[in-house]
């Protein structure tokens, strides 16, 4: 079994890979994790080194989650994406083709603090009246079964 998980390291997507693996281990199943950096408009040199320095953070954060996997007694494998979450996560289920994709959905809880929090839900929900979720983007069009996991 091939099970892809959308992966950012956000206190939803931490909780749908330790549910995923709580689920599926005992059909020992290849985790594979895909991270996706977004890319901003901004061409000037301070975006280019922000662009750079989340996309190292990323692969912290994916490298972490493949040991997390490797502890559990899984076998992890890493894409790292640079795109539109949406489009790109899409891409690598059809080119991956997984038996499940993984999405956590959205938080009312996210991380980070007041001003962090006020700005995330802000942003989502323009995101969201505009998009579509990515969970809902991805349950529509996907080419797998989609298991979108709620996180209380």
């Amino acid at each position: 079994m091939r099970i892809m998980i959308a992966y950012d390291n956000s206190r939803n997507s931490r909780k749908a890979l330790d549910a995923t693996i709580a689920m599926f281990k005992p059909l020992d199943p290849l985790i594979m994790l895909i991270g996706v950096v977004e890319g901003s408009l901004d061409t000037s040199d301070a975006s280019s080194e922000l662009f750079s320095q989340q996309r190292a953070e990323f692969q912290g954060f994916l490298r972490e989650a493949a040991e997390r996997v490797g502890q559990a007694g899984l076998n992890a494998d890493v894409i790292l994406a640079e795109g539109d979450a949406r489009k790109m996560i899409l891409k690598a289920a059809e080119h991956k083709k997984p038996d499940l994709l993984v999405i956590a959905r959205h938080s009312n809880e996210p991380d980070g603090g007041f001003i962090s929090r006020s700005l995330n839900l802000l942003v989502d929900e323009l995101d969201y009246m505009t998009f579509g979720s990515v969970s809902a983007f991805l349950a529509r069009r996907a080419p797998c079964p989609v298991l979108i996991q709620a996180c209380p």
